[in-house]
């Protein structure tokens, strides 16, 4: 099914028969603090206001002992000034870089030279000759270099890693700025001790080598077509308000002509507590949490409650119509405006778009993707503060236009508008998103991202839990009338069309000096920090023999494995086939047209109905050596859902005409690969690890082949699948009847021969480096060595080794390649183990960068790559962060079984983890040191560089090594 993206709030429910009654209860907790909670909500959230207007979001799960935090503040790229667009996303990237105690060394001499900085900022914005632009920018850059060496670059990053943090990120939308991490329980108080300072006061440090980052990340969106569709669309949806007339990302010219003094404003107008949120959920306990962030956070002094931006237009009259050219394949994207959070509007948009587009049983699903009419067609909602988007996007198969697509999208809104939709499909979308909400509950990520939206979109928190009853009451002759209202001609249309890009922006190398990282070097708040004590968490490992059950089922040789869930009423049942494509290359292709059949009893359709009705999802998975068939839903429906499976596994119809469209689909899917960036990046990725010779990326069915398989010999590979062996994997609470419906409807095996699996070579990698064209601004390149084969002993050593090297935003490789030389928005370096014991370990590195760059980001990688840089409290930074992850990591319910699975193919029948903490504890530098030197250093690396050729300086690629230039035949085989 295609992931749900429900921006107004979750939904809950007490159980699928009845309705909660929602009431908001204000009360006293034992520490004095009052609270807000919603009577009937299952997540049990308290909704805390301190007395600066600060609001905290607690909600408790102690699978593990973490907590995801989530800290929003109530302001996005709506508030940007309209000659500054861009400011408040760069704003995000600079709340990284410390403040006047954190991340700097000498904070009196600094703070000297950042003024200097930004009054040139300003003369900078204002000059209009070229020339002299360029020289109050080389004077930036110069006292850059001088200020960098009071600066600890990435002290945050740093800060918030010796925590044992992780998921340490930001990001910035039209109404919201969010930074997130997720930290040990443990380390709750240090967290918010970095967190309060953080969010204090703003020190613009490191400034212009930030921008450029920035502007890389600029240059990435230019090359992802995905961008500019959206930014069409939007600025034709809002012709007059911000969501259309500027971007998050911002202009060119803004990016390159910032002001210092304009973003410290923002920040003092809208980083205030009672415009900011915190949000915690997992191993708490609430009491002691709000005294806390009461302890620090309460300390901020309410300011005078922003200004909000509130979005006006005039409503959408006639159909407006954008072409925006890109080398990738064609689409068409459909969007039409409605009203925003707080109207009624989302609420109806959110059931009409499953109502047209569910994964399973929607008007789009069953009469465009299931008939085959279009390649793929689909829908997703965007619901925002002011206004909603509804989106259609469709892509055509060969030989049809975008228009077509357009035509179709559209006839599946007037579906829904003349009300020819079954009338149980109403109510088995709630379900679908009544159970959805159980998954939410045993998620903290989930539940906090709820928990922020509903404080950036202004609601209630009862609002949010009771979204679902409301959903319920909704008829359909409402949904047909609302349709009737606001699905008029009053859309837009965009047709991203293949053609040359004629927009892109293209700049010079601004040639900024490097500036000084100071590894070594700590702040008086870091030191502070690392002072602070607190009572460390013991790791517990997996003992699977007690968490797993096993037992025989049927008369064979399957084995029953099962775990008990006791947290609410959703199963799955697995069966585990070992069988793959690499037995069987028409495996993937046989279970892909079984999408498409029917049986005996069902029709195509009515069976996707069938199972949508039960609240019941299946899946099939023909991985490269094992396939796993799985069907969950509430536990009451498995055995009916079991039922319904093992039917159409054994009873599936040929359907010639479908088979005929499925091969020009998959025809299509390929040419479209061959001019998509991802595509072309995947097949070079593979090409450098193969040297060209057979893999698995390239060993596909011909299309001759494709042409001449017989319908019925696919089907045949389907009815006789379960003739192999199974295991079967049951997570429910309910086994006794789940195994009852698998052994009178399941055969579990009649021992069939399993075929030889095709080997395919790794081969070494010979220092070729392997140029593949595309027009983009960037140019993307990627590194692969081949080293030995799996060893466990080696896992402790490479998780620090990633850790310290290339793996994060504290790590040597970010740190040279971005804070100091700003040659990347991303770049990492990593030690990568096989996932199966019979495979090869391989050193792997990334920089994607402004094709100008390109020399100069492949210098310094090099580098990196053969001279580690030595840090001693950074190596310990990075052997604390990896003990404290395993110490709070818990594998709980089904994921017990998954690791189990994913540890055998390795050869380890036990929780390894066990051994990697024993190991890092004792870890030196030394060791990272020698590790380094024998496994990564001089290492003999296949590269593969993607980009436009003309943007290139060829002779500086030249030096890299020899040269193979591919072409799009010679990368995917056909």
């Amino acid at each position: 099914m295609k992931k749900r993206y429900l921006l107004f709030g979750f939904i809950f429910s007490v159980s699928a028969s009845m309705h909660a009654q929602y009431k908001t209860i204000t009360k006293k907790d034992a520490k004095g603090f009052t609270y807000e909670y919603v009577e009937n909500d299952p997540s049990k959230t308290r909704v805390y206001t301190l007395n600066n207007g600060l609001k905290v979001y607690l909600a408790q799960n102690s699978d593990e002992p973490r907590i995801q935090t989530y800290i929003p503040v109530r302001t996005g790229s709506n508030n940007d000034p309209e000659d500054s667009t861009g400011l408040a996303h760069y704003l995000e990237h600079m709340l990284f870089k410390g403040t006047s105690k954190l991340g700097t060394v000498n904070w009196k001499e600094e703070k000297e030279l950042i003024k200097q900085i930004s009054d040139l900022y300003e003369q900078h914005k204002i000059e209009k000759d070229a020339e002299k632009k360029k020289a109050i920018y080389k004077k930036i850059d110069e006292i850059s270099k001088v200020a960098s060496q009071y600066a600890v670059a990435n002290e945050y990053d740093k800060s918030v890693a010796s925590i044992g943090a992780s998921g340490t990120n930001a990001h910035t939308w039209y109404d919201e700025t969010v930074y997130q991490n997720t930290i040990p329980s443990n380390e709750l108080e240090k967290f918010l001790f970095i967190e309060k300072e953080r969010f204090s006061e703003l020190v613009l440090r490191l400034f212009h080598t930030e921008l450029e980052a920035v502007y890389e990340e600029f240059n990435r969106g230019q090359d992802d077509d995905r961008w500019s569709t959206s930014e069409a669309m939007m600025k034709m949806l809002f012709p007059k308000s911000h969501y259309g007339t500027q971007t998050t990302i911002g202009t060119s010219d803004h990016l390159k002509n910032p002001s210092m003094v304009a973003i410290n404003n923002y920040f003092n107008q809208y980083y205030v507590p009672n415009n900011m949120a915190v949000v915690l959920v997992g191993d708490l306990e609430f009491e002691p949490t709000i005294k806390l962030v009461d302890a620090y956070f309460g300390t901020m002094k309410k300011a005078v409650q922003p200004t909000e931006y509130i979005a006006k237009e005039a409503p959408l009259t006639g159909i407006q119509v954008k072409d925006i050219f890109s080398p990738q394949s064609e689409r068409v994207q459909i969007g039409f405006r409605l009203g925003g959070i707080k109207t009624k509007d989302a609420i109806y948009l959110s059931l009409i778009d499953m109502l047209l587009s569910n994964g399973q049983a929607g008007v789009i699903d069953l009469d465009v993707n299931q008939k085959q009419k279009a390649l793929y067609a689909g829908s997703s909602p965007m619901i925002m503060k002011d206004y909603s988007v509804h989106q259609l996007i469709g892509m055509p198969n060969e030989g049809q236009t975008v228009e077509e697509v357009k035509d179709l999208l559209l006839a599946q809104i007037d579906k829904i508008r003349k009300g020819e939709f079954d009338d149980w499909l109403l109510e088995a979308v709630v379900n679908e998103l009544r159970k959805n909400s159980m998954k939410v509950l045993e998620s903290n990520d989930a539940m906090a991202s709820e928990m922020y939206q509903a404080f950036i979109q202004g609601r209630t928190w009862e609002e949010s839990v009771s979204d679902i009853d409301k959903m319920s009451k909704i008829t359909k002759q409402e949904i047909v009338d609302f349709v009737n209202a606001n699905y008029k001609d009053n859309y837009v249309i965009v047709y991203k069309r293949q053609g040359e890009n004629k927009d892109l922006v293209r700049v010079e190398n601004p040639g900024i000096t490097p500036i000084d990282i100071n590894r070594d070097s700590e702040s008086i708040f870091y030191k502070e920090l690392s002072a602070m004590k607190v009572k460390e968490i013991a790791p517990a490992f997996v003992d699977f023999d007690a968490s797993i059950q096993k037992e025989k089922i049927g008369k064979g040789s399957s084995q029953l494995y099962s775990i008990k869930n006791t947290t609410n009423d959703l199963a799955t049942v697995t069966y585990i086939t070992e069988v793959g494509s690499d037995n069987d290359n028409k495996l993937s292709l046989a279970i892909s047209y079984l999408d498409y059949l029917g049986t005996s009893k069902y029709s195509a359709a009515d069976i996707k109905k069938e199972f949508y009705k039960l609240g019941v999802d299946y899946s099939i998975n023909a991985g490269t050596d094992k396939t796993f068939i799985s069907i969950s839903g509430l536990k009451e429906n498995i055995p009916a859902g079991i039922k319904l499976l093992e039917h159409l596994v054994t009873d599936a119809k040929a359907d010639d005409t479908a088979y005929a469209n499925m091969v020009e689909q998959i025809l299509k899917g390929r040419l479209d690969a061959k001019s998509s960036k991802g595509g072309i990046q995947r097949a070079l990725n593979s090409y450098i690890v193969s040297n060209g010779e057979l893999s698995r990326f390239k060993d596909i069915l011909t299309e001759k082949d494709l042409k001449s398989i017989k319908p019925n010999e696919l089907v045949g590979l389907v009815h006789n699948f379960f003739d192999y062996n199974n295991d079967v994997f049951y997570y429910g609470s309910e086994k006794e009847i789940a195994k009852k419906a698998i052994v009178e409807n399941h055969n579990l095996g009649k021992g069939k021969k399993v075929p030889v699996a095709k080997v395919y070579p790794e081969p070494a990698t010979d220092g070729t480096l392997y140029f593949a064209p595309y027009d983009m601004v960037q140019a993307e390149i990627t590194y692969r060595a081949r080293e030995g084969k799996f060893n466990k002993d080696l896992l402790a050593t490479s998780s620090v080794f990633n850790n310290y090297f290339g793996g994060g935003m504290a790590s040597v490789v970010f740190q040279e390649i971005r804070e100091s030389k700003s040659l990347a928005y991303s770049a990492y370096a990593y030690y990568m183990n096989a996932t199966k014991a019979d495979k090869y370990n391989y050193v792997m590195a990334y920089v994607g960068t402004q094709a100008n760059k390109l020399p100069q980001a492949v210098e310094a990688m090099m580098e990196l790559m053969n001279d580690m840089p030595q840090g001693e409290s950074q190596f310990q930074n990075a052997k604390s962060t990896v003990l404290k992850s395993i110490a709070t990591q818990r594998y709980t319910k089904a994921q017990i079984f998954n690791y189990w699975l994913s540890l055998k193919q390795k050869g380890i029948d036990y929780d390894i983890n066990k051994d990697i903490y024993n190991q890092v504890e004792k870890m030196q530098m030394s060791d990272l040191v020698n590790y380094f030197d024998k496994y990564v250093k001089g290492k003999t690396f296949n590269v593969g560089l993607l980009g436009k050729k003309e943007n290139l300086d060829w002779e500086a690629v030249k030096k890299m090594g020899k040269v193979k230039e591919l072409s799009l035949e010679d990368l995917f085989g056909y």
